[in-house]
Order: C-alpha cells, then structure tokens, then sequence
C-alpha cells in the first residue's frame, strides 16, 4: 500500500513553475524591488567564473559597495549553473547542474529583520505553506537572527536549530552568516534513523530558502572584513519549491523537468519508475538536456576548456546515458523543443534560437558518437595489453587520458573492463581528476589578479554623463592599480574617471576611443576607454608629461579621425550581418564582433563554409548599399517597441528598458551603442579578406573597409605586380602564364614517373637477383630508392608479384626519414609470417614505429642511419615466425 507523507495529504496551493516564478517577483516587486531579467550564465566583467553558479554573483560589486547598483533593492530569477557535484545528478531528488535561483537582494538598505519578515511571509501567506511544518537554521553565534525568528514571527526556540555550517560564502567576495527555511516532507520521507532531524542528509527535511546576511568581504587570504553596509542575499530554489506544491518526491518530477523524462522514456521505450537504474538515466538526460539548451542558447559552445568543455561534458554524459538505455543513435536535438516549451514564458529566446541550437547539440553528439567508438578501440588495446601481461587492473593515468583527451566517459570505462573481469584503478583516476582541477583553479587565481576594482563607494555616479560633444571636464577620481589616489606623475599607468566625457566606451565589440587627457600641469594619453559594470566610464592611459590631480578641469581631446574608421568598420558590420542572413538563411546569428581602427571580425551562426561564390554575393550587397549612400539613423525607444519593428539584438547581450537602435533604412535595424557614420557612402569600399570555421556551428568572417580596404587592394596589387614580373608576363596573362606553366609541370612530373617505374624494374630485378631461402620461404630484403611511401609500396608489389610466394621487406631514405614497408603473400602468413608484426620491430631500430595486417604493412623511422641494422633486424625475425 503506498504511503503518502503528512505534507502530501494537506490541500497545498497548486502553482505552475511558470507561475511560481512570477508570484515571487510580483511579492517583491510590491516591496519595492527593481526586477531584473535573469543574467547571461557568462559572467559579465568577472574572468573569476566560468559560469554563473549563485544568484548573487552578478552583484558582486553592488554587494562590496564599491560600486552602487541601479536600485537599492532588486529581485531575479537567476539562471545558473553548477557542476561539482555533477556525479550526484539523478541520484538524489535534488542535484542538477542547471537550476533557477529566485532571490532578493539589498544593497546597503533592509537588513536582517526585514528579510526574515518577507521571506516568511511569502512562504506562508502567498504559497500558504503550513507553519507548523517549517524549520529554521541559524548560525551558531548569530543571535540577532534568533530575537527576530523568536521575538517576531514567533517561531517556537526548539524549531530554530544552530549550526556551524550557516555561513555562506562562494570563494572571494561578499559573505556572511545564513538563516535557511526547511521544510517537514513527513516521517515516510526520511531516513528512520533515531537522530533524524534538520540538517540530516535524507529527503525529510527539505531547505526552500536562504538568507544570506551578507557582512563580510573575503579577500583571496581568507581575510574577513567588516563590510560598509551589510546587505541581502537570498537564494529560494524555484525547482525545490515547485517539488513541493506539486506534491512531487523530486524536482524531477516537476512540470520544470518532467516533459523531458516522458520524451527520453517514450525515445527509449522504458516507463519512469520502474527501474531505479533507468530512472538514473533519465533524470541525467532531463538534468543535462536542459543545461545544455540553456547554456548554448546564452552564447556557450562546446569545447575542450573553459565554459566550453563544462557544456562538452555535460552533453556527452546525456548521450552517455542514453546509451544505458538503449538509445544509441543521436537523439539529444528534439529536446531542444521540449525545453522550449517549459521555458516559453520565463526564456522566449530559446524558442526563437531553435534551429540553432539544434544544430549546435547534432554536430557536437555526432562527434562524440565518433569519440566512444574511437575510445572503444582505445580502450579495447590496453585490455589486450593487460591481458597479453596477464594484468587485470587499468592504472588511473590512462583511464583519465581517455577520459580528459578523448571524452571518453570513465563510467563506460568500468563498465567494458568488468566485462572482461578487469578494474579501474579509480584511486589514480581521481588523483589525476585532482590534478588536473588544481591546474585549472591556478589559471582561475592568475585570472582573478587581472580584475581590480577600486572603491567608488564615495562616487556620486549619477553626476556622471557621456556627452559626445564634451570638450572639457572636471577629474572626479584617479585611481591606480586598483587603489584610489589624487594625484598621477610622468609615467605612471592611471585610470581615470571624468565627470562629463566624450570618449566612447568599449562595449559591444567596438573598442573604446583613444585620445588626450589635457589639465593645468600635465597631460593623460588614453589608450582605452571602458565601462565598470554600473556603467560608470573609465579612461586607462599613462600620464605623458607633468601631473594631472583630481578636482581640477581638463581638456579633452577625442582621436576623431581613428573614431571615423571604427564607425566604418560598425556600421559594415551591421551591413554584413544583413546580407549574410540575406544569402545564408535566416538561422544566421551574430554571436560575437570585435571592431576597431583597422579591421572589423564578424563571428555568425552558420553550419557550412561560406562558398566563394556566396562571399562574392555579400560582398556585392554590402557594397550596392554603401553606394547608395543611404542615411543610417538611430533613434531610442523600448525593447518591445524594437522588437516590434523587427530589430535584430546581439546574441547573449543583456540590455536595458530602454534600447537604441541603428537603422540603414529597410536593409538593416539592430539594437546597438556603438559609433556609427552618418550615410553609407562614408564606409567608402568594403572587402572580406578571410572566412573560417572556428567552432561547432560557428564561421568567422574579416573585413576591411574604407581606408583599410584601400591599404589591403594596394597591397594586393603589389603582390601581382610581383608576381607578374617573377612570371615575366603582364599582370592580365599571368592566368595564361601560369596555365601554361602547370601543363609543364605535369609533364615533367609524368616523365619523372615513368623514370622512377624504370629505376623500380631494374632495383626489382637486382632484388630478384638476391632472394634468400629461409626454411623454404623465398624472402627479399634490401634498400631501394624510393621518392615517398607510395612509390615504396609500388616497388614493393612489383617484387611480391614476381614471387609469387614469398616474405618482401624494403626500406628508403628519404632525407631525414626512413620509410619501411613489409609484404607476405598468403600462403607465407598461413606459414606464420606476420608482416605487422615484422614492420613493427625494424622501425623500431631506427626510430619508429608503425604496423599492419599480416599481409602487409607500413612503418617510419628518424634515423635514415640505421636503415641496414634495422633490415638485419628484419631477417632475424623472418626466421622467428616460420613455423
């Protein structure tokens, strides 16, 4: 007879995910919260993370106080990502690897006795969770917390439990003690031991909230500072409250994750729930397909470091579990529309990418389809190797190298060596598992050292303006290697903020403008201007003469002519985006640029090479509207006003209410911050130089156009002229010429190969002349002159031919290599000749390596030397294997 908890017999209010995550930003919207859309899981400005893993981490200069955020309070619903535990995924109810992180935050405003209040109200009045069923943690020390857990929501002293544990922090940067809220999910759901209680590990009492009193700053040492203003973080798992009001015994089973377990299931033609080793596989392929669509749809793709190998991993241990299922074609891309549907609301974007994504996720589970079978011939090897050794343990260096150098997924490695009664030596596997994360850690740390923050605190910001018309303004702070000081000198590297600026900031993949800072006594050569991440503009250079002091006025000098060059380069490559959408497909994205003085890089969507032809084609679309000299305008508005003109945003940028967009009349409209010129007819002429691959799914094109394109065709011209007086023709014959030349060519090559099938006769012949009799079998070993390993083999042939039975070896110097070949004919290897086997051993004297089949193999060496030691060798084993 099932057995329904306590909580799952109470009449709980009845909420969608959807519904959920909206319920929770309306309560703190009524509170006076800005609500921002969920962060792009790629940290912006913060080389410390590979990916957003906490709700607050997009805060983190807001909760310093270095910098002040656009409100004092703010809510999300935060994308996110965790892989630490990733082994874990689809063995508990709760792990996942991609997950929704409501929060609420404050920045130096409410404090502890709010917070708690909020929270508590939420749970019990909006979700009307029952109060006798909820718990409360504190840290050990935080006596604040427990007055106004007692005091003021009244919650009885033996409910609110101390521990060690309650201080979060998530490497350097804010932390501080926590208040978590578990809930009682009944005494069926937990693990019956006698000292069951809150913080046990079972499923009984489930943590739904967080409340981080943030009061410290932690520096890279361990150092905890007291900060300025202490602030809010809270962190609700919105798939864990779901899990709740859903009466669900796992977030899986949520209508956040479940639609993907009935398409695996239904794909596999296994039911949930009656198998707890399948029900594994399903929750990982649920957990990983949507991470994956997630992931990509915000700008990550897969590959061997980085963010890009997190999203590797995760695909390829769906496809791994799909496999235990049964599922051994590529299947992972319809999820895309499952996750679509779920995320419709919350994450529109991931409909309108689709076809995209989809196409990302095939190439990428094709490939590594091709991986498990290449890691399976690996691997397949070293059980020879083991077995030829009379071993039965794998050591944990080569499992780890299939693993980390060809994906090939250690758990698939354990199981095909219990297959043939062997082990892995998991003990060296996860040393080196350890080994190499401490690699990784050391490159995050030198990562961190980059990013230096000053302490703007002080800093009035909203005082501060870009006005592009700006000729003068007053230094508001000077700040050097991150530390705030108030006067500069010769020579010294310096950033500087002014209270009004001209200078562009970098953003968008349009570089920041250069120029000169000019005060009283001493002026500023800017090298970049960029922003911090409250928008505040920053100018870095070095002082080039006398001293420049903060409080005084400056002039300010903007390098219009490299400004004009730039703008170019943007608005072609507004232009090229069009026109590539134009002649490739609508699925053509942009999804990065980079844009400066001299050139201009244009990463798109694309699953094929662009063809000659096609680059030809947009290059002439690009060029027809710059001719037209049309108007580009730009006007300000909303993002659904945009939307609704059809204006095209960057792919995984993250914008304002309030948007801008650039318009080249009907051809083009994007949103866009960028410089820009004012008619078409300024870009002058543009070029494509180069087109290539540069990941899965992705081409990257080059370009350059107005004085730069006039740079690179005088330069090309150059070339031909070069070429044409090196040909000793007119530039306009030079095709003819060199038509003429290649025919020349492949007669001279034609005669050179009749030549070398005559020299391979007469070597045949002297070969003939010295065949040895080794136990019956004729056998043929010598030198021979040979151009490459093709014309090796064709000698070779010619002498098995004439055999008709018998062993041939050859070997030929070429340069610095040697080249080896063995051949047998078939009643020879019934007589045990084994060519592989032989060719194997005489490379090996002179440096390398190499084999084959039994009738025929190949082999090179690095010491052309020892080319007749190495034949010897191949005698002697000749006569090993005659039988």
């Amino acid at each position: 007879m099932l057995k329904f908890s306590t909580l799952e017999l109470i009449d709980l209010k009845q909420l969608t995910g959807n519904e959920l995550r909206k319920l929770f930003l309306d309560f703190f919207a009524s509170k006076d919260h800005l609500i921002q859309s969920s962060y792009s899981l790629i940290p912006e400005n913060d080389p410390s993370l590979l990916l957003i893993g906490a709700g607050m981490a997009p805060f983190k200069p807001f909760f310093t106080g270095k910098m002040k955020p656009p409100h004092t309070r703010i809510s999300t619903s935060q994308k996110c990502v965790r892989t630490g535990d990733i082994e874990n995924v689809g063995r508990t109810a709760r792990h996942h690897t991609f997950f929704e992180m409501l929060g609420n935050f404050s920045f130096g405003d409410y404090f502890k006795k709010e917070a708690i209040a909020w929270a508590w109200e939420f749970l019990t009045e909006k979700l009307e969770l029952p109060q006798d069923k909820l718990w409360i943690t504190i840290h050990t020390g935080d006596d604040e917390a427990f007055d106004i857990w007692h005091n003021d929501i009244k919650i009885p002293a033996d409910r609110i439990i101390r521990l060690e544990e309650n201080f979060w922090e998530i490497g350097p940067g804010p932390c501080g003690p926590c208040s978590e809220i578990h809930i009682d999910l009944g005494e069926e759901r937990g693990c019956g031991k006698p000292g069951c209680a809150v913080g046990c590990d079972c499923d009984r009492y489930l943590e739904i909230w967080n409340l981080v009193f943030t009061q410290f700053d932690r520096d890279e040492n361990g150092n905890y500072t007291p900060l300025a203003k202490k602030n809010i973080d809270t962190g609700a798992g919105l798939e864990r409250i779901a899990s709740v009001l859903q009466h669900k015994r796992s977030n899986f089973e949520t209508d956040l994750l479940y639609p993907i377990i009935e398409y695996a299931a239904n794909v596999a033609g296994v039911t949930y729930g009656q198998s707890a080793k399948n029900d594994v596989s399903l929750k990982v392929i649920a957990d990983h397909g949507r991470s994956m669509t997630v992931m990509i749809a915000d700008g990550v793709l897969p590959s061997n470091e980085g963010r890009g190998y997190v999203l590797r991993r995760i695909l390829r241990r769906a496809v791994r579990h799909a496999r235990l299922l049964g599922i051994e074609k590529p299947f992972l891309t319809d999820i895309v529309d499952v996750v679509s549907r779920i995320f419709a609301e919350a994450y529109p974007d991931i409909s309108d990418k689709k076809a995209y994504l989809k196409k990302v996720i095939q190439l990428e589970e094709e490939r590594f389809h091709t991986t498990l079978t290449q890691g399976i011939e690996l691997l397949n090897k070293h059980i020879q190797e083991l077995t030829q050794a009379g071993k039965t343990t794998l050591d944990g260096t080569t499992a780890f190298k299939l693993y980390d150098t060809f994906g090939f997924p250690w758990e698939l490695t354990e199981e095909i060596l219990s297959e043939h009664n062997m082990t892995l030596d998991k003990q060296g596997f996860n040393q080196a598992m350890t080994e190499q994360r401490e690699r990784a850690r050391a490159a995050r740390q030198d990562s961190e050292e980059q990013v230096v923050i000053p302490d703007l605190s002080d800093l009035v910001t909203e005082e501060l303006s870009y006005k592009p018309d700006a000729e003068t303004a007053k230094v508001v702070l000077l700040f050097k290697a991150g530390k705030i000081v108030e006067e500069a000198f010769d020579g010294d590297e310096i950033a500087v903020i002014l209270d009004v600026t001209p200078f562009y900031a970098e953003g968008g993949g349009q570089v920041g403008d250069t120029g000169l800072i000019t005060g009283l006594l001493g002026k500023i050569e800017v090298n970049n201007t960029r922003k911090l991440p409250d928008g505040t503009i920053y100018h870095i250079g070095q002082v080039s003469e006398g001293s420049i002091k903060t409080g005084e006025t400056a002039d300010l000098t903007v390098d219009f002519a490299r400004r004009r060059h730039i703008a170019r380069n943007h608005t072609a490559t507004h232009l090229l985006h069009a026109a590539l959408k134009q002649v490739l497909g609508g699925h053509v994205n942009q999804a990065g640029s980079s844009v400066d003085d001299s050139r201009l890089r244009f990463d798109f969507t694309h699953f094929a090479p662009v063809t000659a032809g096609q680059l030809a084609e947009v290059e002439e679309i690009v060029n027809d509207v710059i001719l037209n000299n049309t108007s580009v305008g730009i006007i300000e508005t909303t993002q659904d006003v945009a939307k609704e003109m059809g204006a095209m945003a960057l792919f995984g940028e993250k914008y304002g209410e309030q948007v801008r967009v650039v318009m080249v009349d009907s051809f083009s409209k994007e949103l866009c911050g960028g410089t820009h010129v004012d008619v078409t007819a300024e870009i002058g002429l543009f070029k494509i130089i180069s087109e290539a691959g540069i990941g899965a799914g992705m081409r990257r094109i080059e370009a350059v156009t107005g004085y730069g394109a006039h740079e690179y065709l005088k330069a090309q011209t150059g070339l031909i002229k070069e070429a044409s007086a090196l040909l000793k023709t007119r530039p306009e014959e030079m095709v003819t010429r060199l038509e003429g030349l290649n025919g020349r060519v492949r007669d001279l090559e034609k005669e050179v190969s009749a030549l070398q099938t005559k020299l391979a006769k007469n070597e045949v012949q002297d070969l003939l002349a010295a065949i040895k009799d080794i136990n019956g079998v004729q056998v043929v070993i010598g030198q021979v002159v040979a151009a490459d390993m093709e014309n090796l083999r064709a000698t070779g042939d010619m002498v098995r031919d004439r055999l008709q039975s018998g062993v041939v070896v050859l070997g030929a110097v070429n340069g610095d290599k040697v080249n080896f070949i063995a051949m047998a004919t078939a009643d020879c290897v019934k007589k045990g000749i084994h060519a592989g086997n032989i060719i194997k051993e005489t490379a090996k004297t002179a440096g390398g390596g190499g084999g084959g089949r039994p009738d025929m193999a190949q082999a090179g060496g690095k010491q052309p030397e020892k080319i007749g030691e190495a034949l010897q060798i191949a005698e002697q084993i000749i006569k090993t294997q005659i039988k």
